[in-house]
């Protein structure tokens, strides 16, 4: 403790992250850390790294609100780092090593980042882009095995946490100290940062926590065994590793995500909850150890994109246990968790799965509306459509040195999304499209992602994008962008398919006008460096 308090003066409660390490420390600290099948520690040894850390960072000169870049795989270092940097007072950069080599010279630049903890794999690239590089002062190496000689290097991480203190005293500080920043990539523009604070942090973490109340499917308990298949680089991992540290779980950090990897630390180490985006899952659902394996006790949350009913039915012909939520990097991110309510229980299975799949309810403390284009309210009367906008205190305060994006990020006073949604009777949220993705024909919007889920049911579809291709009489027309499961290719036609979206039109789940014209097949979607189908790509590639 670094602030003396004089008899009688109240203790100044800050709502900072190394509050979440109280209740671990006495809870659960024999518990296990494990990273592959390389490293497997206790919480009480967490403890001694992250203050070793904070030595470190001392020694490296490291100044409250200097930025630290983290270029590394899903690890216990990048745990150790999450409450080490902000800790000190640093602000931690999560780097998205996916990015382009401009835009990875312009993020750090633009924050600014003074000391990189530099993944070896990442060399090449590193080396490429430092002579572009005008802050960065000291490059430390993580490496899993042995340690590379490169004069880029000003140390390595193992054997700078040999020389730590692991008594080191971290500062007091106040909630509102910057802790942690990335950069989100949209369609078009440089990366846009969002930043948090530590108190914004903590109360994302007791909002997870809250949440977990909920007596839903895939609801995480002190119980479960945590694997994220999230990068720890994209919104914090969703915030789970601070929730899953200070429930005192089991961790288990894959590194690199292979699917031979994933797969025997899932079996072997007990993983009972993960999170990740719906290509991620397919990936799995459709590996052929997936059948061989039991999968009965791992529950998953969906996020990034929605969760086609094809897929969750499919996930839970394995037992896999899936429920979507919904947030975004400007959300920190949670928002809302699509878990039924108590009369829902006893539903059956093609019922309740239709819940399962929704934008879900907003978890505590989250305020949620839909507005129109003048920002008015609508009613949530299940129809009403219009831009999801927000209120949470946990959002990002703005864009990061950029006034003007962040006036339209913040207009009156509500976070606006970008997303097309609506609100039901029972309080659902439903997103139909991002407002730059929904396919606008003859006046009509058609809901991209409700033709996407349609096709995710039929049996030959593995995955689909539906787009909007510019078509001279009506401004617009939907076309869906396909591959075919392997055993299918060759077999179905789009004929088959047009035929097949023609029913669900008579069926009432499309509007006639929203079936889509063409049907293209392909061998595989682009995605983005978050693992989203990326449709910008797919949009100019096929505009003509």
């Amino acid at each position: 403790m670094s602030k003396k308090y004089n008899p009688g003066e109240p203790y100044d409660y800050q709502l900072t992250l190394d509050k979440l390490l109280i209740t671990p420390k006495f809870f659960a600290p024999e518990q296990e850390i494990v990273y592959r099948d390389k490293v497997r520690y206790t919480y009480r040894d967490l403890f001694k790294r992250i203050n070793k850390l904070g030595s470190v960072l001392e020694k490296l000169g490291v100044k409250k609100g200097d930025v630290i870049g983290i270029w590394d795989f899903d690890s216990h270092r990048y745990l150790e780092m999450f409450f080490a940097i902000p800790m000190f007072g640093a602000v931690m950069h999560t780097i998205n090593w996916r990015l382009s080599p401009e835009q990875l010279i312009y993020i750090t630049n633009h924050a600014e980042d003074k000391v990189v903890f530099l993944n070896k794999e990442f060399l090449p690239l590193y080396k490429a882009i430092k002579d572009k590089l005008t802050t960065v002062k000291k490059v430390i190496m993580i490496t899993d095995d042995e340690i590379v000689e490169d004069p880029i290097f000003d140390g390595e991480y193992e054997a700078l946490l040999k020389e730590g203190n692991e008594e080191f005293e971290f500062p007091e500080l106040d909630e509102n100290t910057l802790a942690s920043i990335f950069y989100t990539t949209g369609t078009t523009g440089l990366p846009k940062g969002v930043y948090f604070t530590q108190r914004k942090l903590v109360l994302h973490t007791l909002g997870l926590a809250t949440s977990a109340a909920y007596d839903s499917p895939a609801k995480i308990t002190v119980n479960d065994v945590y694997m994220p298949l999230t990068p720890m680089f994209h919104v914090h991992a969703w915030g789970v590793p601070y929730l899953a540290t200070l429930l005192g779980l089991k961790q288990v950090y894959p590194g690199k995500y292979e699917p031979e990897v994933l797969f025997n630390l899932l079996v072997k180490e007990g993983v009972t909850f993960s999170h990740c985006v719906p290509t991620i899952l397919q990936m799995i659902v459709d590996a052929p150890v997936a059948k061989k394996v039991d999968l009965s006790k791992w529950k998953v949350i969906i996020g990034g994109a929605r969760l086609p009913k094809g897929l969750a039915l499919k996930a839970m012909d394995l037992g896999i246990t899936v429920m979507a939520g919904y947030g975004m990097s400007e959300t920190c991110p949670l928002i809302s968790l699509a878990y039924p309510k108590p009369k829902m229980k006893n539903w059956d299975r093609e019922k309740l799965v239709d819940i399962l799949i929704k934008t879900g309810l907003p978890v505590p403390l989250v305020m949620a509306e839909v507005v129109d284009e003048n920002d008015n309210l609508l009613p949530h009367d299940g129809k009403s459509t219009g831009e999801l906008v927000l209120r949470a205190p946990w959002l990002t305060p703005g864009y990061y040195k950029d006034e003007e994006k962040t006036r339209e990020l913040w207009r009156n006073g509500w976070l606006h999304t970008g997303d097309v949604a609506y609100i039901d009777e029972e309080g659902y949220i439903q997103i139909t499209d991002r407002i730059k993705d929904v396919i606008k024909s003859g006046g009509e919007w058609v809901s991209s992602l409700d033709l996407e889920n349609l096709m995710s049911l039929h049996p030959a579809v593995a995955e689909s994008a539906a787009i909007g291709i510019p078509d001279e009489k009506w401004g617009e027309r939907p076309a869906m962008i396909i591959v075919l499961k392997p055993e299918y290719r060759g077999k179905v036609t789009p004929e088959e398919l047009k035929e097949y979206m023609k029913k669900m039109a008579e069926e009432g789940k499309i509007p006639k006008y929203g079936v889509p014209d063409r049907y293209i097949f392909v061998d595989e979607l682009p995605k983005t460096s978050v693992g989203k189908i990326d449709k910008k790509v797919l949009r100019k590639k096929y505009a003509e």
